[in-house]
């Protein structure tokens, strides 16, 4: 193992110990966001409520509906072949969350839905405009000390206890219409000042149950001593039947989709992630330097066969023996062709010529110059010279290339 190696292991080794050391004994901070999700158990999440639930709504049938809009739910339950056109679906339907998760669009169909002699209880902090235009009452909220906010019913038959409240945001309705609501719970002080924050508003065949406290279904209530009942009073006004709870709230469309998703969310899976990300860091600043040594440049081997023969060649040029030379490309012409062509070069006349210009292609005319000049230089009896040399060279080029 290298120097740089045992380097890097060493600095990775001391930040893990550093995170361990930093982390030892440190409380996990709490998690106040208010999410409203049943799958979160931190105090404002619903996942205590999602568990109780079926023993709130005993002998009812529970829906949960995440995966479309309250529109594309309820608009699929509508039967529009019948001779009355109503819906498939009778109940309530049932939506807790701090903010207004629900398009108007969707509010339209419930609306809808609840004027075929339905129902929807919607515990929200602030609600959709098409619900204020038509059912003509109004909210606020104002700030104020949590010690004296309390919440309890109106009617005393059902509950005389007030609880105590959770939060430091006070939403009320400001605005009812007297004629047509009916006033189920308040908040605020009993003996000072009280706000209406629970109320039941007749709408054609149906009833819609407003509730302005959605916190008091989160989990920090549903296990803050007998807090849970005050919830188990609220929803005591829902009639017998189906419930269909709208468990799809606006931060689930939020949730990144990145496969590290799940990893970064919990801290020991992120701190590691980080870990690798660090080291891997290290490691390449450690290894930015090459180590492969220079690798030499090698000249490729020389055709020593090619500088012998135009060592030889310039040899016999040089002392004008052209006779001897046109000898040696004769030799080295016939033995070519008796080697690639199997011809027979003992006797160069015209069947010679014939077999060679089958075989090759080349011009038939061609092939009887390079004969004759080849006879021609063998029956000679004078020196070769320098002309004979080239139209002889000249005759065996066109033959054999």
């Amino acid at each position: 193992m290298n120097k740089s190696i045992k380097i890097y292991i060493s600095v990775l080794v001391f930040i893990f110990i550093l995170i361990l050391v930093s982390d030892y004994d440190k409380p996990k901070p709490i998690d106040w966001r208010p999410t409203y999700s049943v799958n979160d158990k931190i105090p404002f999440g619903l996942y205590v409520f999602d568990k109780e639930i079926g023993g709130i709504f005993k002998k009812q049938k529970i829906q949960r509906i995440s995966a479309v809009t309250p529109y594309e739910f309820l608009d699929s339950k509508y039967d529009e072949d019948s001779l009355v056109e109503t819906y498939s679906v009778k109940g309530t339907f049932v939506n807790i969350s701090v903010q207004n998760n629900i398009d108007d669009q969707s509010m339209k169909e419930i609306m809808y839905f609840v004027s075929h002699g339905n129902n929807a209880f919607l515990s929200m902090a602030n609600f959709p405009k098409p619900l204020l235009d038509s059912l003509k009452f109004e909210y606020t909220s104002n700030f104020r000390p949590t010690d004296s906010a309390f919440v309890w019913m109106a009617n005393k038959k059902l509950s005389r206890k007030a609880y105590k409240s959770t939060g430091d945001i006070a939403d009320y309705f400001s605005k009812i219409d007297t004629l047509n609501t009916i006033v189920l719970g308040y908040q605020g002080n009993p003996k000072k000042k009280k706000n209406i924050n629970f109320i039941k508003i007749p709408y054609k065949n149906g009833n819609f149950f407003l509730h302005m406290h959605p916190v008091a279904f989160t989990n920090y209530n549903m296990l803050k001593k007998d807090r849970y009942q005050y919830a188990e009073n609220v929803l005591s006004y829902i009639p017998k039947g189906d419930v269909f709870w709208y468990t799809k709230l606006q931060t689930d469309e939020n949730i990144s989709g990145s496969p590290l998703r799940y990893i970064l969310s919990q801290p020991a899976l992120a701190w590691a992630w980080y870990l690798f990300l660090i080291g891997m860091l290290i490691f390449m600043i450690f290894n930015a330097k090459r180590k492969q040594r220079i690798v030499p440049i090698l000249q490729p081997l020389s055709n020593l066969t090619i500088d012998f023969t135009k060592t030889i060649g310039n040899l016999y040029y040089q002392e004008g023996d052209h006779k001897n030379i046109i000898d040696k490309k004769i030799i080295y012409f016939l033995e070519r062709i008796r080697t690639e062509y199997l011809i027979d070069t003992t006797k160069l006349d015209d069947e010679f010529v014939k077999k060679l210009h089958h075989k090759t292609g080349k011009d038939e005319k061609d092939i009887q110059e390079l004969v004759f000049l080849i006879n021609e230089h063998r029956n000679s009896y004078h020196d070769s010279i320098e002309q004979d040399l080239i139209r002889i060279n000249n005759a065996i080029e066109k033959i054999i290339h």
